[in-house]
């Protein structure tokens, strides 16, 4: 059976995605998760350029998503989001994910917590902090994990290092 990884990242489809995170989960289809993006051709164009065509690639609403995700997958899928506050909407839709990664998250203007000793750049708001807390106390596996070669941090660990800015 196909199982399906989600994973929190504000660049949404980029590089790292396709040269780490696909061949290491044996992705076959990726589906990125922005309304803002799917409904702009340039930005879709531009997010599956360097994409090969062994991955089968949606960039959809939430909406889209939400009908895509209840259709069976003859492979592993990740799923992309651009912000926590996304993932509610999916929540029956990735109820059976095998974890929810979070990766890069840049500053906006509800974050008030900056991750500290994180790699790269990783920002939340209160709003993000309690949403990772429900999915966690749901029995879904939160982790912070940059890429697949970087070590995985469980949310609970990974909460303790975030302070106020």
């Amino acid at each position: 059976m196909a199982k399906t990884y989600v994973r929190v990242d504000d660049r949404l489809i980029h590089g790292q995605t396709i040269v780490a995170w696909c061949p290491t989960l044996g992705i076959k289809e990726i589906i990125a998760i922005d309304d803002e993006s799917a409904k702009n051709p340039v930005l879709k164009s531009i997010m599956t350029m360097g994409v090969p065509p062994a991955y089968k690639t949606h960039i959809v609403t939430t909406e889209e998503a939400r009908v895509l995700l209840t259709k069976e997958s003859k492979g592993n899928r990740l799923v992309i989001v651009r912000y926590p506050r996304v993932l509610p909407a999916l929540e029956a839709e990735i109820a059976d994910a095998e974890v929810i990664i979070l990766g890069n998250l840049a500053k906006r203007e509800d974050t008030i917590h900056k991750v500290k000793g994180a790699t790269g750049i990783f920002y939340l708001s209160d709003s993000d902090v309690d949403l990772l807390d429900g999915l966690a106390n749901q029995e879904l596996e939160v982790c912070f994990q940059q890429l697949p070669s970087t070590t995985k941090t469980t949310w609970q660990t990974f909460k303790k290092s975030i302070k106020k800015i």
